[in-house]
């Protein structure tokens, strides 16, 4: 069974938060500090004056700690693609998910009070459109791709280079002869 996962390409995030924005305005949020994608600005590393501008959603986590912690069974994980979403009428605002995600990637919003997070616009997707997120990147550094068995090293912040494709995808391997 094929499940999403999306792929960032962190050498061409500008940091433009076009993603954000998509995100925001599909949710219909109204409050600016409630952001279920999120980026963030990653410097002092090293030496170096450098940093990099990172993506960050919901990682939809097998198993979902968040899902595991919601006393109401409002945080639930489709079974047919692994899309973890907030089912909003048995939210009760109690914040047990947001304690429970390792990555923080779930935000209580105050004018609901429920939880909103990344739900790679799965109703967007069932239409066989790209998450918001996903479309209104201007850099193009954001990939929405299913794959057959979700590797384990996802969480793990890597740039995107045609090595990672191949050992992701299988995509352009050479046969020796």
């Amino acid at each position: 069974m094929k499940r999403p996962i999306m792929l960032i390409d962190l050498d061409r995030c500008i940091g433009c938060l076009s993603c954000e924005v998509a995100c925001v305005q599909e949710k219909g949020l109204e409050k600016f500090g409630v952001r279920p994608m999120k980026v963030f600005r990653v410097e002092g590393l090293s030496e170096n004056p450098d940093g990099f501008f990172l993506p960050m959603n919901c990682f939809h986590c097998d198993p979902a700690p968040c899902v595991m912690a919601c006393p109401t069974s409002a945080m639930r994980k489709r079974e047919k693609d692994g899309i973890v979403y907030v089912e909003e009428l048995l939210c009760i605002g109690c914040k047990a998910c947001i304690i429970a995600c390792p990555y923080g990637a779930i935000t209580f919003n105050p004018v609901t009070m429920k939880v909103e997070k990344c739900d790679y616009c799965y109703k967007r997707v069932e239409k066989g459109l790209l998450p918001s997120c996903v479309s209104k990147c201007v850099t193009n550094c954001l990939y929405f791709v299913e794959v057959e068995e979700i590797p384990k090293e996802r969480h793990r912040v890597r740039r995107i280079d045609s090595e990672l494709y191949r050992e992701i995808f299988g995509v352009g391997e050479q046969v020796a002869g």
